[in-house]
C-alpha cells in the first residue's frame, strides 16, 4: 500500500526552510591581505644605518628618566584605565549575547486570591520555569561571534591606545627638552644683545656713533626679551602638558627641571635618535599594527552581523517546561502530590513583522560595506605613515647637517662682525643682523633635532611596535 502524500503546502514549506538555510550559510572567511590596492614587496625607503630589532624600542633611547615617565604614564593616564574598562564591557557584552545558547531557569513562588460564587480561595505556588531555544541554524551563536570580534577589536584598540600614549609622552618629554634649550638660547640672545646695547651706548656717550644706532640697538633688545618670554612660556604649556599625560596634576612644577636631566640643570644637547630598524616587510604591518588588526576585528564582527540577521527570517524552535508545587495551604507546597509539571515544544516562523527583518538584513549589509571601507582606510593611512616617517629620517638628517654647518658660520660671523663693527667697518644693521642670524640658526637646528627624535618615535608608532 503506498504511504500517503503531505500536503503541497507543507511540502513547499518544508522546501522553502531549506533554501532559506542554504541561502544563510556563514560568510566565507576574511583575509587580512584583501586589500583594493596592491602591498609593495618591500618599503620606498629602507634604513641606511646598521638595523635593530623593533621590540623594546623605548630602551633605544638609553634615557633612564623617559622609560620612568612612560611606566607612570601607562599607570596612571586616565584614558588609557578608560579604554581598559572598554576591554571588559566588551567581553560581558560577549558573554550576554551568547547566554541565549543556553538554557534559561527561573523560580516564580506566588500567591494568588480568588473569588467564585462567594466562595473565597487561596493558591500557593512554587514552580521553576525553564526555556531553551535550540539554535539549530547559528543565529545566536552567530551574535555571539559579533560581539567576540567587536571585544577583540576593543582590545586591539587597547594596544594602541598603550603604544600611542607611549608615543605622545616620549614626543612631550623631548619637546620640553628642546623648550629648555630654547629658552637657554633666548637667554643667551638677550644677554650678548645687552652687551650690544652697553657696546652701542658707550659709542654714543663719547660720540663715536648715532642715536639711531643707540635705538636700533634697544630695539632689538626688548624683541630679544619678548622671544625669551616666549621660550619660558612654551617650556610651561609642554611641561602642564607632561604631567597631563602623566595623569598628574598638571602645576607645571616639572617646567623648574630638566625633562631629561634629574639634577635640574639645563641640558646642552638632544640625544642623537637611535640607529636604524628593522622595519620589515610591509605585508607583516597588517599583522603588527594593533589599529588594523581592530578594524579587521570589526569587519569580522560585522560579516557576524550580517549573518545573525539572514539567519533570524528561519523558523525558531524553543522547548519550555515548568515544575513545581501548588497547593491553597502553605504548608501542603512540600507534598508530593502537590506537584505539577508541564513541557512543551514550538516553532515560530516568521511570516511577516512589516520588513523589520529584511530592514535589519540590509542595515547589516550597510555596516559590513562600511566596516570594510574603514579597514582599506587605515591599513592605507598605516602604509602611509610608515612611508612618511621612513623617507623623513633621511631628509631630516640632511637638515640637520645643513643647519649645524650655519651655526658655525653664523657664530664666526657674529664674531667679526663685533670686531668690524668696533673698528666702524659696518653700520650697527649688520651687525644686530649678524645676532639674529646666530639665534635663527641655533633655534632652527635644535628644532630639527627635536623633529629627528620626534619622526624616530613616529616611525616606532607607525610600525606598532610594542611598548
Amino acid at each position: 500500500m503506498p504511504l500517503p502524500r503531505k500536503p503541497a503546502s507543507t511540502l513547499t514549506l518544508c522546501a522553502g526552510l531549506v533554501a532559506a538555510a542554504c541561502a544563510c550559510q556563514p560568510l566565507p572567511p576574511r583575509d587580512p591581505q584583501d586589500l583594493a590596492f596592491a602591498t609593495p614587496p618591500q618599503w620606498s625607503e629602507q634604513p641606511t644605518a646598521p638595523e635593530q630589532s623593533l621590540m623594546a624600542w623605548l630602551d633605544r633611547f638609553a634615557d633612564a628618566q623617559l622609560t620612568a615617565l612612560v611606566a607612570d604614564g601607562l599607570a596612571g593616564n586616565f584614558d588609557l584605565q578608560v579604554a581598559a574598562a572598554r576591554i571588559d564591557a566588551a567581553r560581558e557584552q560577549a558573554v550576554v549575547a551568547g547566554a541565549g545558547r543556553w538554557p534559561q531557569a527561573y523560580f516564580n513562588p506566588g500567591y494568588q486570591r480568588s473569588r467564585d460564587l462567594g466562595v473565597e480561595s487561596g493558591r500557593f505556588a512554587a514552580l521553576f520555569n525553564l526555556s531553551w531555544e535550540l539554535d539549530v541554524w547559528g543565529r545566536i551563536k552567530a551574535g555571539q561571534q559579533a560581539a567576540i570580534s567587536n571585544a577583540a577589536a576593543v582590545a586591539d584598540d587597547y594596544r594602541a591606545a598603550r603604544l600611542s600614549l607611549a608615543a605622545r609622552i616620549a614626543q612631550a618629554y623631548f619637546a620640553l627638552a628642546e623648550a629648555r634649550l630654547q629658552a637657554h638660547v633666548a637667554a643667551q640672545s638677550v644677554h650678548d644683545r645687552g652687551v650690544i646695547v652697553d657696546l652701542v651706548r658707550g659709542r654714543f656717550n663719547r660720540g663715536l656713533t648715532r642715536g639711531l644706532d643707540l635705538r636700533l640697538a634697544l630695539t632689538d633688545l626688548a624683541n630679544a626679551q619678548a622671544q625669551l618670554a616666549q621660550a619660558e612660556n612654551d617650556v610651561q604649556l609642554l611641561a602642564r602638558l607632561l604631567q597631563t599625560l602623566l595623569g598628574r596634576y598638571p602645576d607645571g612644577r616639572i617646567a623648574q627641571t630638566a625633562a631629561n636631566d634629574p639634577a635640574g640643570q639645563t641640558p646642552h644637547s638632544l640625544p642623537e635618535p637611535p640607529p636604524g630598524l628593522a622595519a620589515g616587510l610591509p605585508a607583516e604591518l597588517m599583522l603588527r599594527r594593533p589599529d588594523i588588526t581592530a578594524a579587521f576585528q570589526r569587519l569580522q564582527a560585522a560579516d557576524s552581523g550580517l549573518e545573525s540577521a539572514e539567519k533570524a527570517l528561519l523558523p525558531r524552535l524553543t522547548l519550555t517546561a515548568a515544575g513545581g508545587s501548588a497547593s491553597p495551604a502553605l504548608a501542603e507546597i512540600v507534598d508530593p502530590r502537590a506537584a505539577a509539571w508541564n513541557l512543551a515544544a514550538g516553532l515560530a516562523q516568521p511570516l511577516f513583522t512589516g520588513d523589520r527583518l529584511q530592514a535589519e538584513i540590509r542595515l547589516n549589509q550597510a555596516r559590513v560595506r562600511e566596516a570594510y571601507q574603514q579597514y582599506q582606510g587605515v591599513a592605507l593611512n598605516a602604509f602611509r605613515e610608515v612611508e612618511q616617517a621612513l623617507a623623513a629620517e633621511t631628509r631630516l638628517r640632511e637638515q640637520e647637517q645643513a643647519l649645524r654647518e650655519a651655526v658655525e658660520q653664523t657664530e664666526a660671523s657674529r664674531k667679526l662682525a663685533v670686531y668690524s663693527y668696533q673698528q666702524g667697518l659696518i653700520e650697527i644693521l649688520t651687525l644686530l643682523d649678524s645676532y639674529r642670524s646666530t639665534l635663527n640658526a641655533q633655534s632652527a637646528h635644535l628644532a630639527v633635532r627635536r623633529q629627528l627624535l620626534a619622526n624616530r618615535i613616529n616611525l616606532y608608532l607607525a610600525l606598532g611596535g610594542p611598548v
